[in-house]
């Protein structure tokens, strides 16, 4: 009882981080519908904002629970001077498990562990319309603390993720993408890194 009182300790981080994402459904929706000569690539970027908190169970052992947010957006030139428009938000909030690997002034940590996830997407072509879809996901991260002063670090990291999200839609209305005639969903691989602040208590 007296080690795992010792032992206590929180962890609160907040990042910023840039990520390469492949969404095969998103990429050929675009691609084949309004992309014209602009393609996207196999992998795009997007940006994601992320907070964390930590409970250390023993001096190698965390639970954490983050939740991150992926911005990304898309607009191109549709018919004789229309603009097409399409911006999503996703939310991943995830349960983490942590292998930590202390040091005098550093700290590293390992994790795996996934969550919920959440899809909202709007669409304008001529109008705007709002689509929102949901699924679950899983991430592999590792991170870099290293001690700006007694109880902040400073952060870098990478993750590795998979999120498998369902088919948006809207009242029973969905995206579908004409050449394929399959519906648009969010499913995802990605990886990035990030950069950001810990503070330790």
């Amino acid at each position: 009882m007296m080690n795992s009182i010792l032992f206590a300790q929180f962890d609160f981080s907040a990042s910023m981080g840039l990520e390469f994402k492949n969404s095969s459904s998103y990429r050929d929706y675009l691609n084949t519908s309004f992309a014209n000569a602009n393609q996207l690539p196999v992998f795009k970027s997007a940006v994601s904002f992320s907070l964390e908190g930590d409970y250390k169970l023993n001096s190698n052992y965390a639970l954490g629970l983050e939740y991150n947010v992926l911005i990304d957006s898309y607009n191109s030139n549709f018919g004789v001077g229309g603009l097409y428009e399409l911006s999503y938000n996703i939310y991943r909030p995830s349960l983490i498990g942590y292998y930590y690997l202390p040091g005098k002034g550093y700290q590293f940590k390992f994790g795996l562990g996934g969550g919920l996830r959440y899809a909202f997407l709007t669409e304008r072509i001529f109008t705007e319309t709002e689509y929102k879809s949901s699924g679950f996901g899983f991430l592999i991260k590792a991170e870099g603390n290293t001690m700006l002063s007694e109880n902040f670090y400073a952060l870098i990291g990478a993750k590795f993720r998979v999120d498998s999200i369902g088919d948006l839609e809207n009242n029973g209305k969905y995206i579908v993408n004409r050449a394929t005639k399959e519906n648009l969903n969010m499913n995802s691989i990605s990886f990035g890194i990030y950069l950001g602040l810990t503070y330790t208590f």
